[in-house]
């Protein structure tokens, strides 16, 4: 199911507008969460994301806890639904899309190290349990991971996709 909100404003590109046409994207994939899911969205319109790939088990804005916590960001940030996400990345990456994913790995690099993209960038973030598919890190063009200074070893999902997002963007 695709969003049927037709975008009242073009998608924000990174860095200066006037300059650039790269376009971010974000993929979900398997967040079990309705609240992260509408928090992710609400965080994603707030950083210019033009649209939300919902993989697997995540939930979409039909459902009421994703709408509660977007607040209305899923009206302007439009959204697709995809079973298999591994098929997804394959056909994104064919159409010349960069991938990179949040995840702890031991191929990532320091969030610090991300540089501003200059390709249509999909940013991928999994599940806070059992993390972001292996087959799609298989996948990816880069992996980031946020350093911990305390004893928890990750944020949460919408905390952490709020911190790349903002580095992004930056």
């Amino acid at each position: 199911m695709v969003s049927e909100k037709i975008l009242d404003r073009e998608p924000s590109s990174v860095g200066d507008e006037s300059h650039s046409t790269t376009i971010l994207n974000v993929l979900l994939d398997n967040i079990r969460s309705a609240w992260n899911v509408g928090s992710i969205l609400r965080t994603a319109d707030g950083f210019g994301f033009a649209h939300a790939y919902l993989c697997g088990i995540t939930p979409t804005p039909e459902n009421k806890d994703v709408q509660k916590a977007a607040l209305g960001a899923d009206e302007f940030v439009t959204w697709s639904h995809h079973m298999d996400a591994v098929k997804l990345v394959k056909g994104l990456k064919k159409e010349d899309w960069r991938v990179w994913a949040l995840e702890e790995d031991e191929h990532a690099q320091p969030i610090d190290q991300i540089a501003n993209p200059t390709l249509n960038t999909v940013l991928i973030v999994g599940s806070e349990v059992t993390g972001v598919d292996p087959a799609l890190l298989d996948l990816t063009d880069n992996i980031f991971y946020i350093p911990m200074r305390g004893q928890k070893r990750s944020f949460n999902v919408a905390v952490a996709f709020g911190v790349a997002a903002w580095v992004l963007k930056a």
